[in-house]
């Protein structure tokens, strides 16, 4: 591997100036300024949940926003992964050396509080850029340039991110998978017991229907960085487009479609993300009276009717369970959206809740 990353310090936003994230984030998700910064025609606020932490840069200038990479993009998006690295020039020689672009060179930046080191490389997967930061010398709440807010306790919904998941393009996920790996040292996870890493793992949603394929990549055990999901749309759809083909088209190309973030305490985040206005997807009405849904629930200790109240999905068995809920998408053009997940053992990522969350999307897109 090239630049083995250790941890990821946070997901970068680009919005243009007005757009409500910073807010939504605050107001519907529980997350709480941490730092901000403006200048060069650029707000950059960093928020934070546990530790979770999204960095929303609004507006845009002639250069690019600090410790990023202005895409371009022509709608809002998730576009930056950064990810904290031992040396970030040795990094970027090392991913040069293997055919990288790296739009920003290493550059310092330094303030009363330390030095940070970074540079920004671009993916092959889309609009996506990741930022390698080395930044062992600083010792403020986020990063050089960056001033403190005003911020309160916040809920607690969150603890960290869980998951990173990219929609791709059909065919993309073997080159995506070894250029993680080559460069960042992603490795394969198995979903399902004897899993073709080139195969990944496939959902089918039913006949004529289509389905999901899913291949997750894992960095060794010793570092914080989320689990990386790599998904694509398998052929079989008899009519208009799923919601990966959705996501690709409205996104105008592949990207980041939506983070999954750990919750402690999932029917109290749930709870609360709905009281303050949050949008949540609502499962098929099929999903709760599956035969032996009942008592998979109540094994795992929870009361069915509190989790079909508020749309949460779970899955397991043996002792180990899976609870999700997902957010309608974050921004008008119905791209990107979040995800809320708590393990009770569980390590993977539950095929009837991955065909649950498909037919969901697919039920809001036919109702408009």
């Amino acid at each position: 591997m090239a630049a083995p990353a250790r941890r990821l310090c946070h997901i970068a936003f680009h919005v243009p100036a007005g757009q409500p994230l910073a807010q939504d984030l605050q107001r519907l998700f529980g997350f709480q300024p941490l730092a901000a910064r403006e200048a060069d025609g650029w707000r950059q606020l960093a928020l934070r949940s546990g530790d979770a932490v999204f960095l929303v840069n609004e507006g845009g200038g002639r250069g690019e926003p600090l410790y990023g990479l202005d895409p371009r993009h022509a709608v809002p998006s998730a576009a930056n992964l950064c990810f904290d690295v031992a040396d970030a020039s040795a990094a970027t020689r090392a991913l040069s050396a293997r055919g990288c672009s790296v739009p920003v060179p290493p550059v310092s930046v330094r303030d009363a509080q330390g030095t940070a080191t970074y540079a920004v490389v671009s993916s092959p997967a889309g609009n996506l850029s990741l930022t390698l930061l080395e930044r062992a010398a600083f010792r403020g709440p986020f990063l050089p340039g960056f001033g403190p807010v005003p911020s309160a306790t916040g809920p607690g919904w969150v603890s960290h991110v869980d998951h990173l998941t990219l929609a791709c393009t059909p065919g993309s996920s073997p080159t995506l998978m070894r250029w993680f790996h080559d460069c960042l040292g992603f490795r394969h996870l198995p979903l399902s017991p004897g899993e073709d890493p080139e195969l990944g793992l496939e959902v089918a949603a039913g006949s004529g229907r289509g389905g999901l394929k899913l291949t997750a990549l894992q960095i060794p055990p010793g570092s914080a960085v989320p689990t990386l999901l790599l998904a694509e749309s398998l052929l079989g759809a008899a009519n208009g487009q799923d919601q990966i083909e959705q996501f690709l088209a409205r996104h105008r190309g592949p990207g980041l479609q939506h983070v999954g973030l750990y919750t402690p305490h999932i029917l109290e985040a749930t709870e609360g993300v709905a009281v303050a206005g949050g949008q949540l997807l609502t499962p098929p009405s099929a999903y709760y009276l599956q035969p032996g849904k009942e008592r998979q629930i109540l094994a795992a200790g929870h009361e069915p009717s509190q989790l079909a109240r508020r749309g949460i999905l779970l899955d397991g068995d043996k002792g180990k369970f899976l609870l999700q809920v997902f957010t309608k998408s974050l921004f008008a053009e119905d791209t990107f959206f979040l995800e809320l997940i708590q393990r009770q053992g569980a390590t993977g990522f539950g095929q009837g809740n991955i065909r649950a969350l498909w037919e969901s999307v697919q039920e809001q897109a036919a109702r408009g």
